[in-house]
């Protein structure tokens, strides 16, 4: 075959997404910055809450692109889930290129049917808040950020 069908995150999803994560941030007083992307890695969305820290535009961005190549949530992890200490971790990010591959939690991949459509990355909170965030918003669209869930 040389021709498949594919699905892709609407800019409805994205919204629904990006509401989620900002909606839990105002509730716990918290300015964040948020990153939804394509599959390919590619923007769809960005907001940096009023407040927010400017460098946080570039870490959720980083987190959304890094979830959606690979397929995972981002941890302190390699891309095959190793465990890496401090060199390797920014000998990848430095492989990788810097905004596409990092060991912060707070990003996650949007699976659907098995299928990865985009990332989404949360930063602002603790590394506790933002991972919450950001599995927090790719449940709200009915997505899952397991490859083999729905």
């Amino acid at each position: 075959m040389y021709v498949a069908n594919s699905k892709r995150l609407t800019l409805a999803g994205a919204r629904k997404m990006m509401q989620t994560a900002i909606n839990m941030a105002e509730k716990d007083n918290i300015a964040i910055a948020v990153a939804i992307a394509d599959a390919g890695g590619h923007l769809i969305m960005v907001e940096r809450m009023d407040g927010g820290r400017f460098h946080t535009v570039h870490s959720s961005t980083t987190k959304a692109v890094c979830a959606a190549s690979n397929k995972r949530p981002t941890t302190a992890k390699g891309a095959q889930a190793q465990a890496l200490d401090t060199t390797h971790a920014i000998g990848l990010a430095l492989a990788a290129g810097p905004e596409r591959w990092t060991a912060m939690e707070g990003g996650y991949p949007i699976i659907v049917d098995g299928e990865c459509i985009g990332g989404i990355g949360v930063s602002g909170g603790n590394w506790e808040f933002d991972d919450n965030a950001a599995r927090a918003a790719v449940e709200a669209i009915g997505a899952g950020y397991k490859i083999d869930a729905k």
